[in-house]
Parts: C-alpha cells; sequence; structure tokens
C-alpha cells in the first residue's frame, strides 16, 4: 500500500513576485519591511528584506508566514483559537516560530492551500496591508 501525500506548495517564482510586492508596498508607505513565503510544507521559499528593514524583522515575517501557514489561518485568527484557554494559549505562545499579531497569511490560490506570506517591520495594520498586497500579486485569496 502506497501512503504518499502530495502537498501542494507555492513555487519560486510566484512566492518571489508576493515578497517583491509587500516590500514594494512597505516602501510605498516610507516603511522597510522584510516579506517571507513559507511553502506548504513548512519550507522557507522566498525572503527579501528591504534596506534599513529592522534586523528581527527577518525572523520575525518568517515566523508569522510559518504561523499562518501550520495553521492554514491569519495569525490573529490564531490568538482567537487559543484564547479563551489559559493553558493552550501559554503553551502555543512557547512553541518555536509561532506568533499570534498580525501580518500572516495563508496563501490559498484557486481554493487550495498553498503556503503562507508573513510581513515584518511597520505597524501590525501595514503588515496586513503589505501581506495582502502580496497576496493580491499572485492572485490569491485576499484576508
Amino acid at each position: 500500500m502506497d501512503c504518499l501525500v502530495t502537498i501542494r506548495t507555492i513555487g519560486h517564482g510566484l512566492a518571489a513576485q508576493a515578497v517583491s510586492t509587500a516590500v514594494a508596498k512597505g516602501e510605498e508607505a516610507g516603511c522597510p519591511v522584510v516579506a517571507a513565503v513559507i511553502g506548504g510544507g513548512g519550507e522557507l521559499v522566498a525572503l527579501l528584506r528591504a534596506s534599513g528593514a529592522p534586523f528581527p524583522s527577518s525572523r520575525i515575517a518568517q515566523d508569522k508566514a510559518y504561523t499562518a501557514a501550520s495553521f492554514r489561518v491569519s495569525t490573529p485568527e490564531v490568538y482567537q483559537m487559543v484564547s479563551g484557554n489559559p493553558a493552550l494559549s501559554i503553551g502555543i505562545t512557547v512553541q518555536p516560530g509561532i506568533v499570534m499579531f498580525g501580518g500572516g497569511l495563508p496563501i490559498v490560490i484557486d481554493g487550495e492551500f498553498a503556503g503562507a506570506i508573513g510581513v515584518s517591520g511597520g505597524s501590525e495594520e501595514l503588515d496586513i496591508a503589505c501581506a495582502n498586497a502580496g497576496l493580491s500579486a499572485i492572485g490569491a485569496e485576499k484576508q
């Protein structure tokens, strides 16, 4: 019996387009950001850091994308899922790579999950706007 599972994941070309558009959106707003795309299997596919973006933003952008890819929802939705359970809320926050503030969005193309994008370096609202710009650029569903 063959038990292989195929995981659809975003390719490099679309991932590069998404991070490039997200970083450009930050630059338009006068704020250097970092954008990362994680594939459907949890692998880093693309990362772009604008000149002047805070150093920690590279890791935070990846963590936002990783979180959104892991749970297949936006990072604030992860917080909503666990906030009613103190033990779960505390437990999930100590897991490596899990963040629950805005800027991480799943990538859904033609109704299929393909990965996630994370943006860090601006306000929570700007990070979300930049991530959504990245989604729009590749024809993914905006959040």
